[in-house]
């Protein structure tokens, strides 16, 4: 009998999205192929800072926004 991974629903830079349960911010963004530097990362309308990104877990529920910052002029 197999483990059945639980997801959690998210809003995800304003369109829902499901993910699995237990991710931190640093795993989301390797999941989503995002870059972890240059990012930003709100979590209910709260900046999370990128130290915090291994320890900050994605709930059920949450509102996320990333954002990529690009140079250029």
């Amino acid at each position: 009998m197999s483990a059945q991974v639980q997801s959690i629903q998210i809003v995800l830079n304003g369109e829902p999205a499901s993910q699995p349960a237990g991710l931190t911010v640093t795993e989301l963004l390797q999941r989503l192929n995002a870059p972890t530097f240059g990012v930003a990362v709100e979590r209910n309308r709260q900046v999370v800072r990128r130290a915090d990104h291994p320890t900050t877990l994605v709930l059920d529920g949450d509102h996320i926004e990333i954002v990529t910052f690009v140079g250029g002029g």
